[in-house]
């Protein structure tokens, strides 16, 4: 007999109630949750206040001086912790605890976030103003700066410019500007205006001007009575692509083998542009070690060879904010040569240089010159060392550091190793680095002298400070750079030099002390630290908050706790000086603390072990200088729920009654559900089981009855359980004989092993069998033992039939056995025999490998090469080991091994994700195992470094985008790409006061991708988006982040459809708004029929107001029911409908009741044209099959086979205005049917439809878009006659008009518009943009595009870039357009 029991309680606070009167959340039906009400400051990791800190001087009468939050912010962080460890909640009791289903977590009511967001006032962190009006009122703030632009400001000159600056503050800040260090008067300037309650700047050139004439530094003040907050000095540049110079380039004459550089000089731009080589063709120019291009943009060939003369080279430059690129004339190479014949068979020979006589030379430096040079780095910056070298044969470039290694972290080779990258330099990277050139003539070296200097960074930025009258504080401005910066002190954005003198205050360096602070001394403070690389400046303001206590929590809460359990009583509170708090019960005088109470720091009383004189009403009390608040708390302690009798372990046989026995005694006040499991599901109680308060009863015992019972009684603060095993047993057929009738049981255990014939890899072992018990033995189990790898584990061997007492058994190698048998019936299985004795077999060496041999990085500098490890039957022998090689892939270079006594070897300081070759072979000590084959793994994978650029968001509907992106190079990923993920977030909702969740949602879109959909997004909503790179390790950086905006859509269905009869005359409907309203509600749409079994009356239509929530129908026909179909609407259309139908009239008779016997009633069909909905009930089990039969008016029968818990069930194959016969059964017995029910589909369109091809309106419209189609052909054809001007240039010796600026520069752009067709484009009748096709293409070279060669050779582009923005560029010609978008002529 096994039993098996367990109970639970609730949580340590149990149930919190809120009396209606006091609580706005009882108002509306719900109940605060006790885990929103324990230690909310150490839920968020915040104090809400520190008792600690004034409970002394507040009983003296005399508030003490906070000390400075910064030099006990840790202190207090260290106490929370220690609580969160201290108070938490510990179970009791004996017996195993259930899961207590609780009250709904629901959100937080607004008191908490005020609770919250003064947690984090009390600590002087990021101050937030709570949106309690009684609060916020009374609570004051100097302003804060939020947002602003970066320093370096650089616009597009073909945009409005934007200067941001956002700022907070109670009262809400001003705003004013300062340009080059002046007053900036936006009035005066027509085309500048300021944000509505903000300081972002809009400069507006849609009617003209220039935006050079605004370039300059600018700096925000945001000001309100309670000091002065400031911007950076923001510079603003405008972007700049100046024209390449013209010049004539005459051909490159140079020897072969002999070094070259072909020098690009781009002109200067703002930004510097993106520079690459190409043909004149538009082929990319291949680069390798011996050809390739510097970071300053030439192109260097280390030795020249006659192939160079196939092409010629021409350098672009990209410019990034005006999206043009401009081409430089090409170079024309021609090649000196000993071997005039170009034969591509000497490209591969092995000495090339020699078949083709060009002599070898030792390496030299072409970039940098000479043996020597320095460089100067910022702290932060990327380091970037450049060593490029000529020579025959070309040389191979290695990179070293004096006196230590590269760091391995941080440094990257690139350009085919002649480019060595640190990233995020630090003072330790400065020293001297060298590049070592050298091929097989000799080598030489240069070194670079690396300086690191540093602009200013924090070590401890200044923070808001918070305190209460009288007491002391210091704001703390440290930074470092090099040089060492200086610091500057300002006041309300003035030198503190020349502010009014303050006795309160003393400035000592980079620490202003504050002392006795009084309201007076409420001021924004500005820490400008600055060197000659940079400055940076932050804002601190100083706040003086004088606040009596006042409580957060609800009054008069009511707590429900299960005896013997601990529970915690919370009184969150605010004021300033901080409030002592005091705890008190039932009115006595005396403070509750020690024993069986504990009082926490933030004021929650813990009491240890609930008793029931511990019940009864607990008051706190809060108290500073300013006054007194208190709050009341009322406990009541209930008695634990217990099962006293529970039910037990039976075996039953098949059509015999169980019962299943489960009393409860729990407390009288609480309402007690007892449910009952089925091996840990919830039991479907049919029409064989009866369900008691204290039992549970099976009629009719079944196999499928066999399994686990668990009787749960539950409350709604806790719960017992207890569990039994049913067993079922199968009917016995009618007894021949005296043995026949014994029951039957599992078999005896086999015994007396013997080990015969004893080989080096084979043994027989004979037993001798138990008793069977009545049903006859099916099978024998052998299994074995081993003594080395797993003793004392039981392995199975091999299978034999119940006949069989003997078997020869096949040996591994160097195994030391033991056998044991185990008999099986159709009851169960034996136990298991006495083992026999041990048998070693001979070893030998390893026939097999170690499987599943895996590669891969657990960090980023190594690799984890793993297998599984062979067992004791392939081992073979002693001392089995594994030697693990591995090599990088496709080198020469030697195999790395070790000898493993594991399953696991760590290779470390490895490349980031390298591949390696790895082979793991077994030996022992009688020799090795086979060769084995190589297995690619690869080393640890670091986060991507880079983000998808160029997002373009683009809206489908209202619930779907499509998104596009541009790849990232593949030596960012720096791993496996496994996908490029989209977070996205709901910011707020079109709909006024609709509440939105803000939750982060991804999308994924797996594999090298370029584009994706993200669906099931709310519409009328609007979003932000972010994508990032994923990889094995990790999300790399985000991108951009795009705003988008979901257009209207349909709303989701009203809520709580009712349908009421008062009476015979009328039907009252009541329903609630959506819950997704998705756009703004334009009325409801009411559909309603009556129908009599088949018959169905006409369909009436009711178009019903938004804020309409009732409707009564007065009824014309008493016998009829009435089917109700209810949609709202948008502008978009009717979203999903709900249906409900009137009760039955009282002389109709409605099947409730279930008959006694196994049957199937109430079938239900709700047809339309094509289809149906079928709906039955029935007092089958679940999971029981059915078959829906329906014959048409052409006798034409259809069947379809179900499941029960399928409905309903729809017909999709149906013809309109089609008379159908219908009946359901049973699949296992179709004797048992539902009656035959006469339903007919609705036709396709009413007769009343008329054609609209036969309509007068119809034929006139159409003659009159005819007669508009042929004076249009006729005006166009007058036109074309006459010659229209159209400016295109017929030959290339024409000289270039005024209207073709952009042929005249040799630039060509690329449109930042969606909206509107590209120049020459084509657009055909259904609005689409049809593009010119080409071949040619600088989608690689320079972020996508389209490109092709006029008939003149010049250079047609397109490139296109998604913006959210609004085109701002000049008036467009209204001539015919030229057929491509712009000319990108060759300069």
């Amino acid at each position: 007999m096994r039993r098996l029991a367990a109970r639970g309680a609730a949580g340590e606070a149990g149930e919190v109630a809120a009396p209606a009167a006091d609580s706005s959340d009882s108002a509306q039906g719900r109940s605060p949750s006790p885990w929103r009400l324990i230690d909310l400051c150490a839920i968020w990791d915040a104090g809400v206040y520190l008792p600690s800190a004034a409970r002394n001087g507040a009983s003296s009468g005399v508030a003490r001086r906070r000390l400075n939050e910064a030099e006990k912010l840790s202190s207090v962080r260290e106490a929370q912790l220690k609580r969160l460890e201290v108070t938490r909640p510990r179970v009791l009791g004996s017996r195993e605890r259930g899961r207590v289903p609780r009250m709904a977590r629901q959100p937080p009511p607004p008191w908490v976030h005020a609770a919250f967001l003064l947690c984090l006032l009390s600590l002087g962190g990021a101050i937030e103003i709570p949106m309690d009006p009684s609060i916020q009122n009374e609570l004051t703030q100097p302003p804060t700066i939020t947002k602003q632009s970066v320093k370096d400001h650089i616009v597009d000159p073909r945009d409005n410019i934007l200067i941001e600056c956002e700022a907070k503050g109670n009262p809400a800040p001003s705003f004013h500007w300062t340009r080059n260090s002046r007053f900036f008067n936006i009035a005066k300037d027509p085309r500048v205006s300021m944000r509505r309650r903000s300081g972002t700047l809009v400069i507006d050139f849609r009617s003209g001007g220039r935006p050079e004439e605004y370039e300059g530094e600018y700096q925000c003040f945001a000001r309100n009575k309670f000091g002065t907050a400031l911007s950076n000095r923001i510079r603003l540049q405008v972007s700049k692509s100046p024209l390449w110079p013209k010049e004539n380039l005459d051909p490159v004459v140079v020897q072969e083998g002999a070094p070259l550089t072909l020098q690009c000089n781009p002109p200067p731009g703002l930004p510097s542009p993106v520079i690459f080589w190409m043909s004149s063709s538009m082929e990319p120019i291949t680069q390798d070690k011996r050809v390739s291009q510097g970071h300053n943009g030439d192109l260097y060939f280390s030795n020249v060879m006659l192939q160079d003369m196939q092409t010629d080279y021409s350098c672009n430059a990209r410019f990034h904010f005006t999206h043009t690129i401009q081409q430089k004339n090409p170079f024309t190479l021609k090649v000196l040569t000993n071997h005039p014949y170009n034969d591509s068979s000497l490209r591969n020979h092995p000495d090339m240089y020699s078949a083709r006589g060009v002599a070898e030379r030792t390496p030299s430096f072409m970039y940098p010159q000479g043996t020597a040079s320095s460089q100067m780095v910022l702290r932060g910056m990327d380091l970037l060392l450049e060593c490029i070298a000529s020579g025959v044969p070309t040389p191979d470039i290695a990179w070293y550091k004096k006196g230590g290694d590269l760091p391995s972290d941080k440094a990257k080779f690139e350009n085919f190793n002649k480019a060595l990258r640190i990233t995020n330099v630090s003072e330790e990277d400065s020293g001297e680095y060298f590049c070592l050139a050298s091929n097989k003539m000799g080598s030489i070296r240069h070194t670079i002298s690396v300086r690191v200097k540093a602009a200013p960074y924090w070590l401890d930025e200044p923070k808001n400070l918070i305190l209460a009258p009288g007491e002391d504080g210091r704001l703390v401005c440290r930074a470092n750079g090099n040089p060492k910066p200086t610091v500057q002190w300002m006041v309300n954005g003035e030198p503190l030099q020349s502010a009014p003198p303050n006795p309160n205050r003393e400035v000592a360096g980079d620490t202003i002390i504050f002392r006795d602070t009084q309201i007076s001394s409420r001021a924004v403070y500005q820490c400008n630290t600055s060197n000659e690389h940079g400055y940076l400046l932050a804002n601190a303001f100083v706040s003086v908050l004088d606040v009596p206590p006042r409580m957060l929590s609800p009054r008069n809460q009511l707590i429900r706790v299960i005896l013997y359990n601990r529970t915690r009583l919370d009184c969150p509170f605010f004021g300033s000086p901080i409030p002592t708090l005091r705890w008190f019960k039932n009115g006595q005088g005396s403070n509750l603390d020690g024993g069986n109470y504990h009082v926490y720091e933030n004021g929650s009383l813990e009491i240890k072990m609930i008793r029931k004189e511990d019940q009864g009403i607990y008051t706190c009390v809060a108290t500073n200088i300013l006054g007194k608040a208190e709050n009341q708390v009322r406990l009541e302690v209930k008695d634990p729920t217990r099962i006293y009798r529970m039910p037990e372990d039976q075996v039953a046989k098949r059509g015999t009654t169980v019962q299943l026995e489960c009393r409860v005694k729990h407390d009288p006040s609480l309402k007690l559900t007892v449910s009952w499991l089925k091996d840990d599901e919830p039991l479907y109680i049919g029409n064989r089981m009866k369900k008691e308060d204290d039992s549970l009863t099976i009629f009719g015992v079944a196999e499928r009855d066999q399994g686990s019972y668990t009787c749960v009684a539950s409350t709604e603060l806790d719960q017992d359980l207890a569990k039994a095993y049913l067993t079922v047993l199968a009917d016995q057929a009618t007894p021949t004989n005296r043995l026949a009738a014994l029951p039957k049981g599992r078999p005896d255990r086999p015994r007396d092993l013997e080990l015969t014939d004893l080989a080096e890899r084979s043994v027989r072992l004979t037993w001798i069998p138990g008793d069977a018990n009545n049903s006859p033995i099916t099978d024998y189990v052998v299994q074995f033992e081993e003594d080395q790898f797993q003793p004392g584990v039981w392995h199975d061997h091999s299978k034999y039939p119940g006949s069989v007492n003997s078997a020869v058994l096949r040996l591994s190698p160097y195994v030391n056995y033991q056998f044991r048998v185990i008999a099986i019936n159709e009851v169960g299985s034996s136990h298991p025999s006495l083992p026999s004795e041990r048998y070693r077999t001979s070893g030998a060496p390893p026939e097999s490998n170690p499987g599943d041999v895996k590669g891969e990085g657990t960090r980023k500098n190594n690799m984890e090469i793993t297998w599984t490890p062979m067992n004791a039957t392939s081992a073979f022998g002693p001392n089995l080991r594994y030697i693990v090689k591995w090599r990088r892939r496709e080198t020469r270079e030697a195999w790395n091994n070790v000898t493993v006594w594991g399953s696991r070897y760590v290779v470390g300081q490895t490349p980031v994700y390298v591949p390696y070759e790895i082979r793991v072979q077994a030996e022992n000590d009688f020799g090795k195992g086979p060769e084995p084959e190589s297995v690619i793994g690869y080393s640890g994978e670091d986060y991507p470094r880079a983000a998808p650029t160029e997002v373009k968001v683009r809206v489908m509907n209202s619930t779907a985008i499509s998104l596009q992106w541009n790849r990232v190079y593949s030596d960012t990923v720096q791993g496996q790409l496994r996908e490029y993920r989209a977070y996205y977030w709901r910011e707020s909702s079109l709909l006024k006061n609709l509440w939105v969740s803000q939750k982060r949602q991804q999308a994924s879109f797996p594999g090298d991708r370029l584009r994706g959909v993200v669906s099931r997004l709310f519409p009328y909503s609007n979003y932000k988006l972010e994508m990032v790179v994923v990889n094995g390790r990790g999300d790399g950086p985000r991108s951009e982040t795009k705003e988008f905006t979901t257009p209207e859509g349909v709303p989701s269905a009203p809520r709580r459809f009712r349908v009421r009869q008062p009476n015979l005359e009328t039907i009252n409907l009541e329903w609630d708004h959506p819950e997704h309203p998705n756009g703004i509600m334009i009325g409801y749409t009411l559909k309603y029929v009556a129908f009599n079994g088949t018959k169905v009356g006409k369909q009436i239509v009711e178009n019903l107001s938004p804020n309409q929530t009732k409707f009564t129908v007065q009824r014309t026909d008493p016998v009829s029911r009435y089917r109700f179909t209810l949609s709202a609407r948008t502008q978009v259309g009717s979203g999903e409908a709900v249906t409900e139908e009137s009760p039955a009239p009282p002389n109709e008779a409605t099947p409730t009741a279930a008959p006694d016997e196994q049957s199937i009633w109430n079938v239900t069909v709700l047809p339309n044209s094509k289809w149906a909905n079928i709906t039955w009930k029935h007092n089958f089990g679940p999971g029981t099959d059915f078959v829906v039969e329906y014959i048409d008016s052409n006798h034409t029968k259809k069947t379809l086979p179900v499941k029960a818990q399928a409905q309903p069930i729809q017909l999709t194959d149906l013809y309109p205005g089609m008379t159908y016969t219908l009946r359901v059964y049973s699949r296992d017995n179709e004797g048992i049917s539902s009656t035959v029910i006469t339903f007919m589909t609705s036709t396709a369109y009413t007769n009343n439809q008329a054609d609209i091809a036969t309509q007068g309106w119809f034929i006139g419209l159409m003659c009159a878009i005819a007669l508009l189609v042929l004076i249009l052909l006729i005006v166009c054809f007058i036109k074309r006659s006459r010659g229209g001007k159209y400016p295109v240039r017929e030959k290339k010796d024409v000289p270039l008009g005024p209207e073709d600026p952009k042929e005249e520069d040799g630039s060509f752009d690329y449109s930042d518009e969606d909206n509107k067709p590209l120049q020459g484009s084509q657009t055909s009748l259904d609005g689409t943009i049809k593009q010119q096709e080409s071949d040619d293409s600088l989608v690689d070279y320079g972020e996508g595009g389209e490109g092709q060669f006029n008939e003149d050779g010049s250079f047609i582009g397109q490139y296109t870039v998604k913006k959210d923005k609004e085109e701002t560029e000049g008036n467009e010609s209204s001539e015919a357009t030229s057929p491509v978008n712009a000319i990108y002529s060759l300069a």
